[in-house]
């Protein structure tokens, strides 16, 4: 079966997820790409919404929009306040994995959901953290998922609100921080990090020339010496994504 771009980025994002995980799931695409690892390799996860809501199962159907959605609350395991899921499991140090996007992240890993421009006059003002910051500082490991473009690859964000490996003059050791960003997946690339805390290329999409990457990136970003390409999506992956969990393409589009 053919794919989109949109398509191979949630399902190399949910690759990423291993069974027995806990996932602290932000909303967006982050929540179609563990539900597809819940519905194949990673049955037993557990996706753990900022809302409160533990265990949810996999959401087939209309993915919701929200972390709240009451559709999320049916079957899970339980619904606790939000201070207890951010105090006792998230800084509490029980979240494998914090899964998030954003509006720009920059060459060391930290996501910007805040401003676009200056913080006191900005050119865009978003919506901000919510629990993003909360997830980049405790959980074990970080896994970003967003679009690869130039203007949300700068070499450095307009405003860290979710930080990754800050930058080269202190480290999140420094700062009381554990865990740090792993993955970075995009529509053209899969993006590690180097011990230097800066971010490479590990794996590139079919289709996809280095200089698209290149053009596409705000610096001038390295590429691993043993670079492979990405597998793509299998066909049971694909059915799930149109049939199963995103029917009305909220996230994938019209295939």
């Amino acid at each position: 079966m053919s794919w989109t771009p949109a398509e191979l980025m949630v399902t190399a994002a949910a690759r990423e997820l291993n069974d027995g995980d806990s996932v602290f799931v932000g909303v967006g695409i982050p929540m179609l790409a563990s539900n597809l690892a819940k519905s194949t390799h990673a049955p037993n996860i557990q996706l753990i919404y900022e809302s409160g809501i533990i265990g949810s199962p996999v959401s087939r159907g209309r993915i919701p929009t929200t972390v709240g959605a009451p559709k999320l609350v049916s079957g899970s395991i339980g619904i606790i306040p939000m201070f207890e899921g951010f105090s006792t499991y998230l800084q509490g140090g029980n979240i494998d994995i914090g899964f998030l996007s954003g509006a720009q992240i920059d060459r060391f890993g930290n996501i910007n959901s805040t401003v676009i421009g200056g913080y006191e006059n900005p050119d865009v003002r978003l919506p901000g953290s919510g629990g993003a910051c909360e997830i980049a500082v405790n959980a074990d490991r970080t896994v970003a998922i967003l679009p690869h473009e130039r203007r949300r690859f700068p070499q450095q964000v307009d405003f860290i609100t979710s930080p990754g490996y800050i930058d080269e003059k202190v480290s999140r050791e420094e700062l009381g921080m554990t865990g740090g960003p792993e993955v970075v997946v995009t529509d053209k690339a899969i993006l590690r990090f180097a011990d230097s805390g800066e971010m490479y290329v590990d794996e590139i999409h079919p289709g996809v020339a280095h200089e698209e990457v290149n053009d596409a990136t705000g610096w001038d970003i390295q590429f691993a010496k043993d670079i492979t390409e990405t597998s793509e999506p299998s066909d049971n992956e694909l059915q799930l994504l149109r049939e199963e969990l995103d029917p009305t393409g909220v996230y994938i589009g019209d295939p």
